[in-house]
């Protein structure tokens, strides 16, 4: 399966390079529109300002989940946030800083979350850098193996995803090792976000039962899905 991305900052749909705010090559106005030439696909919708805890694009979000078929992550960091993002019609939510607590899984809050929403509606983010999962917008390592992580994850949530933070926005390829070992690591679906540069790559992860998020190269007109 396919999920383009709408990253948001600003109220705009951009494209950064390793998630960095001073590197973005995309920026458009018009958010609407281009949701509307993805409709036809499931959306990753991506609150990169909350993420980044400078701000929100929540009436945006919204908007898009009473159009469209999204999931969405970005900031989602308590159980209010995550019913109202649910309430407002999105298929998924992803959480990656907020299942960390002082450097460790914070189970409590996984448990509490799945009371809340339901294991089926979680994805949990998986965003290495240099071989470590890196939460906080990317900036902190975790120190942690993301292959043994997804063992300890796997009863709380339906899919991880997996982003190649070191590949982000560069259109170089993404990191089919690791993906290949998270597959054989759980039974939870998996999607790859990261890099991904070629329809070619997009039949790989395919083979190995893994979904692709499109960004750059989508935007870029490497891929084209419409």
């Amino acid at each position: 399966m396919i999920f383009p991305s709408i990253d948001l900052m600003n109220g705009k749909v951009v494209q950064l390079v390793q998630g960095e705010r001073g590197n973005k090559k995309i920026e458009i106005e018009n958010v609407l529109g281009v949701a509307r030439k993805f409709s036809k696909y499931n959306i990753q919708v991506i609150d990169l300002d909350a993420a980044m805890g400078q701000g929100d694009n929540l009436r945006t979000v919204k908007i898009l989940c009473r159009q469209f078929k999204c999931r969405v992550g970005g900031g989602i960091r308590d159980f209010n946030r995550a019913k109202e993002i649910i309430n407002a019609g999105a298929l998924k939510i992803i959480v990656g800083s907020s299942v960390f607590k002082d450097g460790e899984v914070d189970i409590l809050f996984l448990k509490q979350l799945n009371k809340h929403v339901g294991k089926d509606k979680i994805i949990i983010a998986i965003d290495s850098k240099k071989g470590k999962v890196v939460i906080k917008g990317w900036k902190e390592s975790t120190g942690k193996d993301p292959v043994k992580l997804v063992k300890e994850l796997e009863p709380y949530c339906s899919e991880f995803l997996y982003t190649y933070v070191d590949k982000e926005g560069m259109m170089e390829g993404t990191d089919f090792t690791t993906l290949r070992n998270l597959k054989q690591s759980t039974s939870n679906e998996i999607t790859a976000a990261g890099g991904i540069s070629s329809m070619d790559e997009i039949k790989r992860l395919e083979r190995l039962g893994i979904n692709s998020v499109l960004g750059m190269a989508l935007y870029k007109g490497k891929i084209k899905l419409v």
